[in-house]
């Protein structure tokens, strides 16, 4: 073996490694969700405390580890850019779409984000048009549209809409990761970034949540929903870090694959946990949406790792 082969296997064992257990991980944050607003809590006052928990825990281990948090007008951008791309836009529409879509079926339209992701970097000259990849776009639309269509596809005609709405998340982070991709600034790592975007995010929504009289009071006894909501966001805080950490490891369109899991693990386990079923549309999607994401899914050799 080369000194040149060993860096490349340990790059791709952490790549494929990493998309598996954040991939897991973030898969498990769907059925949590489905119950965190099983309850009827209002979208924006569920991000607040989401962003709370999730600050919470990663800045005990900012401080533990007495990490570094640029703080010029670069960082403080950027960590503007996470936590509006990352958190407070799509976060807001899964919250509103999980009221009316069973976890599974959220889950296939979040799987959509390495469609979206080639699709922006595409459009912005980060990455040149291949045939096949551009079929993978085609047949990722196509399984949308067989959920969304067909009247036997979902449980009630009327949550057609709300995938629709769902499928603003991975917009979202289809953007965040190419920005993520080409302006990530090296001095600070995954975990701080995501504690700095939390404490943004935070200071967005906590007004917001405030004036429209919709914050959650948590002092009360807690229950399935608020349970779930507090896994969830530490799950998330999890997950997210490591989708960070993975991009600057394997490359943006290579991380975005990270749907895959994603949508598998969500799917077994609101199966598993929630009682859900689908119909045989919704496995034609996931058969679809898997070819698809294997043709979107990058070519060439992974980048070199990059400090975290």
């Amino acid at each position: 073996m080369t000194q040149t082969e060993t860096p490349r296997r340990r790059t791709l064992f952490l790549s494929f490694a990493g998309l598996g257990v954040f991939g897991c991980i973030w898969g498990a944050t769907q059925p949590m969700t489905k119950v965190a607003v099983s309850t009827g809590h209002p979208p924006i006052g569920l991000l607040v405390w989401q962003l709370a928990f999730t600050a919470g825990c990663l800045g005990l281990i900012v401080a533990i580890r007495r990490m570094k948090i640029g703080l010029t007008r670069r960082h403080l951008f950027y960590y503007a850019v996470i936590g509006l791309l990352g958190t407070i836009l799509p976060d807001m529409f899964v919250y509103l779409a999980a009221a009316h879509l069973p976890a599974g079926i959220l889950s296939i339209a979040l799987a959509t984000v390495p469609i979206f992701s080639f699709g922006i970097a595409l459009a912005a000259g980060n990455e040149s048009f291949r045939p096949h990849r551009g079929m993978g776009i085609v047949l990722g639309v196509a399984a949308m549209t067989m959920i969304a269509v067909p009247d036997a596809s979902l449980p009630e005609p009327g949550m057609a809409p709300w995938i629709f709405v769902a499928l603003v998340a991975p917009v979202c982070y289809g953007l965040e990761g190419n920005f993520i991709g080409r302006l990530a600034p090296d001095d600070v790592s995954p975990v701080a970034v995501l504690f700095a975007a939390s404490i943004f995010g935070l200071m967005v929504a906590a007004p917001l949540a405030w004036y429209s009289g919709d914050l959650i009071d948590l002092t009360q006894p807690w229950g399935d929903a608020e349970w779930a909501l507090f896994a969830s966001s530490v799950a998330h805080a999890a997950a997210y870090a490591g989708y960070m950490w993975l991009v600057g490891v394997a490359g943006v369109v290579f991380s975005s694959q990270i749907s895959y899991v994603v949508m598998a693990s969500a799917v077994g386990l609101s199966m598993i946990f929630l009682g859900e079923a689908y119909s045989v549309w919704v496995w034609l999607a996931i058969g679809l949406m898997g070819f698809g994401l294997t043709l979107v899914q990058p070519v060439g050799k992974l980048p070199k790792p990059v400090a975290a």
